[in-house]
């Protein structure tokens, strides 16, 4: 267990100095409690037990002699003397983080880095480009997360984070790397049926392929939503890929995001939809300057703009000529 010593004299609670010091583990299982609010999530976020985890915030409040957490059945809650510590506790845990950032420059980067992203950049733009990064990298473990709905890295659930919603809380570092472009598409042999050929504006006719309930909040399924006038779609998927095979199969038009449509076939009558997403690059800001978390945010950055033009237009050979 390692001592953070020589910190006393700089840190106190409610303007009272601290006359004590401290065991490192036990201000991370603190500040892991205030953010994640529960054990169970705390203690899985460190990756210890709950057992473990609570002998520790005990210890560093017997140490401090002061309760830092009122217990509830809802979660973990600061008291006054436990939000007074949280900047301190923040300040020793970049000092920690920094120190760990300083002797990597020393060795061969290795360790773990848990990127977030949307299952689509995933599979279609990232894994692909990841063996060169690998190659560089070689002990570096990659744990990727695909399911951002239950990913808050405020909470530390993640590293880095590929997303197109801009984050709003929490100490982060933001980079805009580019724009997520999206278009109407539909099979050539349903665009040679269709009454209206190749004009875009009139739906009235028209079948679409959507997203279930789970993902009406989504900016395609609510662009189809207002194009429908009431009628129901053909069929609803949970995923990109089902609606691009459905689409293949000319079952109706799809909205999707103009880079998944290469190579699969399908043609572009609108790109005018209205809602393009930023691509943000998103990282906790004391974890900027560690070495392997720079490494793959350079890749990420890298990787967008290579790919911006791809990533925000339609194929030139995949649009109806008008």
């Amino acid at each position: 267990m390692k001592k953070i010593q020589n910190f006393k004299n700089g840190l106190s609670i409610n303007g009272k100095p601290l006359q004590t010091d401290f065991i490192w583990d036990d201000i991370r299982a603190f500040l892991a409690i205030a953010r994640c609010k529960t054990l169970s999530a705390a203690a899985k976020m460190l990756k210890i037990g709950i057992a473990t985890l609570s002998r520790r915030i005990e210890r560093l409040e017997n140490a401090l002699k002061v309760p830092l957490f009122v217990r509830h059945q809802s979660g973990y809650q600061l008291t006054a003397e436990g939000v007074d510590l949280i900047e301190k506790a923040e300040a020793l845990e970049e000092a920690a983080l920094a120190l760990s950032a300083g002797s990597e420059h020393q060795r061969p980067l290795s360790g773990k880095i848990c990127l977030a992203t949307a299952e689509n950049l995933a599979s279609a733009l990232i894994l692909p480009a990841l063996p060169k990064f690998r190659a560089s990298y070689p002990l570096l473990t990659i744990e990727l997360i695909t399911d951002i709905a239950t990913t808050n890295i405020h909470r530390r659930e993640a590293d880095l984070a590929l997303r197109m919603i801009k984050p709003t809380r929490g100490n982060l570092k933001l980079r805009r790397l580019g724009t997520l472009g999206y278009g109407l598409y539909g099979s050539a042999e349903y665009f040679r049926l269709r009454k209206n050929g190749n004009i875009p504006g009139n739906y009235a006719e028209d079948t679409f392929i959507t997203w279930g309930e789970m993902q009406a909040h989504l900016p395609a399924a609510q662009w189809i939503e207002h194009n429908l006038h009431g009628r129901q779609p053909t069929i609803t998927t949970t995923s990109v890929a089902t609606q691009i095979a459905a689409a293949t199969a000319g079952l109706g038009l799809v909205v999707i995001p103009h880079f998944l449509a290469v190579d699969t076939g399908l043609v572009c009558i609108d790109t005018n939809l209205g809602f393009d997403q930023t691509l943000y690059l998103v990282m906790q800001s004391d974890l900027a300057q560690s070495p392997r978390i720079r490494a793959m945010a350079d890749f990420l950055s890298d990787l967008i703009i290579s790919n911006r033009a791809r990533l925000q237009n339609a194929a030139q050979s995949q649009v109806f000529n008008r």
